[in-house]
């Protein structure tokens, strides 16, 4: 019998050590959840192992599947993770879809919003990370219309970089258009670190924390979204 392909979680990296503990958590949830399954954790930028070598570290000739630990497919999915995929001759490697947009992501930033007493009066802006690739743009524009469906409010989005309009301008924005109200920030970020900083800096009156955070288990809609990627790519190999 072929042994299942193993799930290789690649996510940006971060020199955040809260960071890299909640994502690390996130695998360490996939693989209790899933003891069947061998699973691997690599990085395309900051931290190593890249994904060269987080695939050189298996079982010589086992498949891959890699599940971006990334929020939409951007530069890092098509470019970086592609190649990363072409140029493996050692085993057979899937790129699967990376976490969002999905259903469950919303599910967890309106937990991440009751936390935060989002309610009646407040005024919501979506922060997100921000991107270069016109497709990641458009991925984080269908979450935030998606959180609006959601808790039946208007969502603003703001981005920490690359594109307009950043953070702090719809904040701004929206704090001219709703005098008095509280300006909640949704954190459409995966993990602590750096554009968390950013977010909680950009002059909101309450900010989310991340889908991920060290000192809470992954939600289950998370972990359950990283296997579904998979299975859905082991699926069509």
């Amino acid at each position: 019998m072929t042994p299942a392909p193993a799930l290789v979680g690649i996510s940006h990296g971060t020199s955040s050590e809260e960071g890299q503990r909640a994502v690390a958590g996130l695998l360490e949830a996939t693989s209790r959840a899933h003891p069947e399954l061998i699973v691997a954790q690599g990085f395309v930028d900051v931290q190593h192992p890249d994904t060269a070598e987080t695939l050189a570290a298996l079982e010589p000739g086992r498949a891959a599947i890699i599940v971006p630990l990334l929020l939409s497919a951007g530069y890092h999915v098509h470019v970086d993770l592609a190649k990363a995929v072409a140029a493996e001759t050692g085993r057979r490697v899937t790129l699967a879809h990376p976490l969002g947009p999905d259903d469950r992501l919303v599910q967890v930033l309106r937990a991440r919003l009751a936390a935060v007493d989002f309610g009646i009066g407040d005024e919501l802006v979506l922060a997100v990370a921000g991107s270069s690739d016109p497709r990641a743009v458009a991925d984080c524009h269908v979450i935030a219309e998606r959180l609006a469906l959601a808790v039946r409010r208007k969502v603003t989005i703001g981005f920490l970089a690359a594109v307009e309009p950043r953070l702090d301008e719809a904040i701004t924005s929206t704090r001219a258009a709703h005098p008095g109200s509280r300006i909640v920030v949704s954190s459409y970020l995966l993990a602590p670190g750096y554009f968390q900083q950013l977010a909680e800096a950009a002059g909101g009156d309450a900010t989310t924390a991340p889908i991920l955070t060290p000192d809470e288990p992954a939600p289950q809609h998370i972990v359950d979204l990283v296997v579904d990627r998979y299975h859905v790519a082991n699926s069509v190999i």
